[in-house]
């Protein structure tokens, strides 16, 4: 299953750069997106190198969720694509 990274979960005056809101093909609404939650998340460099995290909750009533990552990615990541098993 693909998904894709928006933006990261921010406030106003914060942006916690390990946790992402990601969009995930086939997932339009809250309860689907309650069906991934636990799942791995890995984000792949062009030189080959995985960053992974996991799905920790549903984010809004659109279908999209919450990802927080060990380490956090990088700003270029924004917009790219994820995959999640």
């Amino acid at each position: 299953m693909k998904g894709r990274l928006v933006n990261y979960r921010r406030g106003v005056h914060t942006e916690y750069t390990n946790q992402y809101i990601v969009e995930v093909e086939g997932v339009k609404d809250r309860d689907s997106a309650s069906g991934i939650l636990g799942k791995k998340v890995v984000w792949k460099t062009a030189t080959g190198k995985e960053i992974v995290g996991g799905v920790s909750k549903a984010h809004g009533n659109s279908g999209a969720v919450l990802v927080r990552f060990d380490k956090g990615l990088p700003g270029q990541a924004i917009g790219t694509e994820v995959e999640i098993s």
